[in-house]
Parts: structure tokens; sequence; C-alpha cells
């Protein structure tokens, strides 16, 4: 192609590129891992523009061509950034079950008064909530797992091609119910500290009968939190593994690679 050639067709790739980074672009800032707040914006947008220049030579073929009208180019944009925070928020709300999982083991340990500022839930969170939203971060990024939504983002245009609309319907129906998997996860991974709050409240409650004298709340308080702690450092490991393999099948389960 000559340079004249190569002018004429500047703007249909400029467009073509444009679309590819708003599916790509948006899906990378809400992705596990990847679009973690703690994740400098640069590092992000930058990662998201290295994705689309290397699967613009893949993907080109098969976009449509810049349209005139200025109404349909917007649309077009602001479809494919729908479709990148869909397909990233159903990734992101598995992960979201770990910082829901520390919100409810802080309640149930006494912590719940102790916050600390939490990107993840947005606002003040429990210090166990941010532990865990952490460790999932760390597990997803070294473990590898981030791989496996960013390839479910790339198959995605044999699913939701460009330019052919967003089934709404569907669309909620699935993110409904990645939330409600990821409650079910959160409930899961906080059911041992569940079962620990129900044996110390009753023993306690056995205390208070047995020997009303006692001061029990200056023995409970103390008592819980270190029970809690202990059993949350015991279960650490077990409780990390269980959150990989619930992620793995998530993540295999988003659209595309399904």
């Amino acid at each position: 192609m000559d340079e004249a050639g190569f002018l004429a067709t500047l703007p249909a790739l400029a467009f073509q590129a444009v679309l590819v980074f708003a599916r790509l672009g948006a899906a990378v800032m809400v992705l596990p891992g990847l679009g973690e707040a703690e994740v400098p914006a640069p590092v992000r947008l930058g990662f998201g523009l290295a994705v689309t220049l290397l699967m613009m030579p893949v993907l080109a073929p098969n976009l449509p061509e810049a349209p005139d009208a200025v109404g349909e180019s917007a649309r077009l944009i602001g479809l494919e950034v729908v479709i990148g925070l869909w397909l990233g928020g159903l990734a992101r709300l598995v992960v979201m079950a770990m910082a829901v999982a520390g919100q409810a083991i802080a309640l149930l340990l006494g912590l719940a008064q102790a916050l600390v500022p939490d990107p993840e839930l947005g606002g003040q969170g429990t210090a166990t909530g941010r532990l865990l939203a952490l460790a999932a971060a760390v597990l997803i990024l070294g473990s590898g797992l981030y791989v496996i939504p960013l390839r479910a983002l790339v198959e995605s245009y044999g699913v939701l091609p460009v330019g052919e609309g967003f089934p709404a319907g569907a669309g909620a129906e699935a993110m409904a119910g990645a939330a409600a998997d990821s409650l079910a996860l959160a409930l899961r991974l906080a059911a041992p500290f569940v079962l620990a709050a129900v044996v110390i409240n009753v023993a306690l409650g056995l205390l208070t009968r047995i020997a009303p004298q006692v001061q029990v709340y200056f023995i409970a308080v103390p008592g819980q939190v270190l029970a809690g702690l202990a059993l949350l450092g015991l279960i650490m490991p077990a409780l990390l593994g269980a959150f990989e393999e619930a992620a793995r099948d998530a993540f295999l389960a988003l659209p595309g690679l399904r």
C-alpha cells in the first residue's frame, strides 16, 4: 500500500481502534487483578492500549467501517463500552465475594468497629474485608487466573460482534445470577466463622446461667476476637484454596468461553 492509500484508510483504522479499545479498555478497568484500585490508572490505561494493539490485526477484518453519522459512531462506541463493563463486571463480582466474606467475618469476630478505607466496597470497610480483598487480588495475579477473563473478553467478539447490539435482558439476568453466586460464595467462605460464633455465644450463655456473678462481657469481647483471629489464621490456606477453585469455575463460565 502506497502512502496515499494508507492515508485514505487511516480514518477507518482509527475508528476501528477506538471501537476495540472501548470494549477492551472498559473491561480492563474493572477486571479482577488488573482493575484493582491499587493499580495506577496510567498502568491500566497502558495495558488496555497494549491489548488493543495486539488484537487489532485479528479483529480488524470483522469490524464495521466508520459511519458517516456522528450519532451512529457514538452509539457504536457507547455499546462497546457497555459490553466491556458488563464482561468485566461479571468477573469482578466473583472477587467481591472475598470482600463480602471479610465483612461478615468482622461482624462475627467483633471487629466491625475497626474501619479502614475500602476501595473495593466503597467508603469505610472492615480490616478483615480489606485483608481478604487484597488476598484475592494477589491470588488472581499470582496464579494466572486473570488470563481466563482476558481470553473470555477476546472470545466475546464471536458471541457479541461489534455493531449487532447488546441483549439487555440476557445481560441483566447474567449479572443477577453472578451477584447471587457471589453472595453464596461469600456465605460459604464465612461459614466456619458463623459456626464458631454460634458455639462461642452458646458457651457464654451457659456461663452466664452457671455463674451469674462473672462479668461475661469483659471475657467475651477479647476472647471472641482472639478465637476468631486464631481460626482465621488456621483456615486461611483452605479459604484461599476454596476461593481459587470457585473463581476458576466462574471465570470459565464467562460468555465466550461456554
